[in-house]
């Protein structure tokens, strides 16, 4: 946890302007990241504006062929305030940050899509998100407390009503009886990630691309010195097992059906549409997104340690995925499969204590005028998302950028714990959006 904290204010240390929003100088450090998914672009944006250097490391980048996408392409990247439909967290303190971290990144998010432009260069759109129950909501009462936090926190466009159910052609038999919507930010991830790796280097990151295999503390000093920097933040997912030698890391498989959404088969499906595991028949999610204009995601499924990626439209799994979602919305029973790209699957980085957002807590004792001293390490964590990562990601950042001040302070680690903001309360953003610091947008190539 950090002493010091900087909320994220567009204006202020954050801007979408193809400079950053404060320019580094020959004393500015270096920040080093590892892991170039949507953890590592967002925390590289971030420590961008506020006048650090920064080197993003990464084996792979996003990719727009045949080849496997990265986690975070393949992700649902419905925004979603936790626990999300995927999953429940097991881990309190994870649980109550990440309140406060989705927060921040609703306001962002929502002020991208609230921009044309910068809406359609980005990806990222406001639609109405409906969650669906098969018994009223107070009879599960962890549903009924989410629902009342959602409304609480200021997520915009809520409301409940069973009316949903009809209005979305829903089967009545499927057994959903009751429902509530809000307005959630919903992103292309494809055409997100190019526009965060064309904007991050606009900004000055240098991107290098490196497999790095084993835990970061064992070769700290060495690419501190070959990188020139100060800090190393960890954003590799999955990777952390390795290189954080965090062995409570695991995969959760995770796959969507991609279906055309052009309103010639079916209806065209406008809104998100949701039944959570703990609410849903044997424990299995329904989850019905639009990507984008024209494609439509079916999900979903959650399976922990599988590591293979060899799911078809044939594998069992894939086809009750499918007999769920028709059964749930009968119309999509002539859904037409995306020939180009008909099923996405990914390991989403899970942990068993959920989400980590804090320093290297291991020490190395030095030599200081003959004494033994304990020296912290200068590497910050930031990973175990689940698939959650495009949810929490500038809330996270926020975190992670007054980290990396306590390390270049010397200041102490210390666990991650709860602080007055993560109460979900107190999870609005510090200061009004300055629309003026959202002109000259990044272009990418539409």
């Amino acid at each position: 946890m950090s002493i010091i904290d900087h909320p994220l204010t567009f204006g202020q240390n954050l801007s979408l302007k193809p400079f950053p929003q404060q320019s580094p100088d020959a004393t500015s450090s270096t920040v080093l990241i590892v892991g170039g998914g949507v953890t590592g672009l967002i925390n590289a944006w971030v420590l961008l504006d506020r006048g650090y250097h920064v080197t993003v490391v990464s084996k792979e980048w996003a990719s727009f062929t045949e080849q496997q996408r990265l986690t975070s392409q393949i992700a649902g990247a419905l925004w979603e305030f936790p626990p999300a439909v995927c999953g429940q967290h097991t881990d309190i303190l994870s649980l109550q940050k990440s309140k406060h971290w989705c927060m921040v990144a609703y306001d962002i998010w929502a002020a991208i899509a609230s921009n044309p432009s910068l809406s359609a260069l980005a990806g990222v759109q406001m639609r109405a998100s409906n969650f669906f129950f098969p018994c009223p909501i107070e009879e599960l009462p962890a549903q009924q407390h989410k629902m009342e936090e959602i409304a609480a926190a200021g997520v915009r466009g809520f409301s409940r009503s069973a009316e949903s159910i009809h209005k979305h052609g829903i089967d009545p038999r499927y057994g959903a009886v009751d429902a509530y919507e809000h307005l959630a930010p919903v992103i292309d991830t494809d055409r997100c990630m190019e526009w965060l790796m064309l904007l991050v280097q606009s900004k000055g990151a240098k991107f290098h691309t490196e497999t790095i295999t084993s835990d970061l503390f064992s070769q700290e000093q060495e690419l501190l010195d070959r990188f020139s920097a100060g800090v190393i933040l960890n954003c590799t997912g999955l990777s952390a097992l390795s290189l954080a030698g965090d062995k409570t890391c695991y995969p959760l498989r995770g796959a969507l059906i991609r279906v055309i959404n052009d309103g010639k088969d079916f209806p065209k499906v406008e809104s998100s549409l949701a039944i959570t595991a703990d609410a849903a028949q044997d424990n299995e999610i329904v989850f019905i997104v639009p990507r984008n204009d024209n494609i439509l995601l079916i999900g979903g499924v959650a399976q922990p340690g599988r590591w293979d990626l060899d799911l078809t439209l044939d594998s069992p799994e894939i086809q009750r995925m499918r007999a769920r979602a028709e059964a749930f919305l009968p119309s999509l029973k002539h859904a037409r499969v995306d020939p180009e790209y008909p099923i996405a699957q990914g390991l989403r980085p899970a942990r068993e204590k959920n989400i980590r957002v804090e320093r290297e807590l291991r020490t190395r004792t030095m030599d200081l005028h003959g004494e033994p001293t304990e020296e912290p390490s200068r590497i910050i964590h930031n990973y175990g998302h689940g698939g959650s990562g495009w949810s929490l990601s500038f809330g996270c950042a926020a975190d992670v950028a007054n980290l990396v001040e306590d390390v270049l302070h010397n200041l102490p680690a210390s666990k991650m714990r709860l602080q007055e903001k993560d109460v979900v309360e107190n999870v609005r953003m510090a200061a009004p959006l300055d629309r003026r610091s959202m002109s000259g947008p990044i272009r990418a190539r539409l």
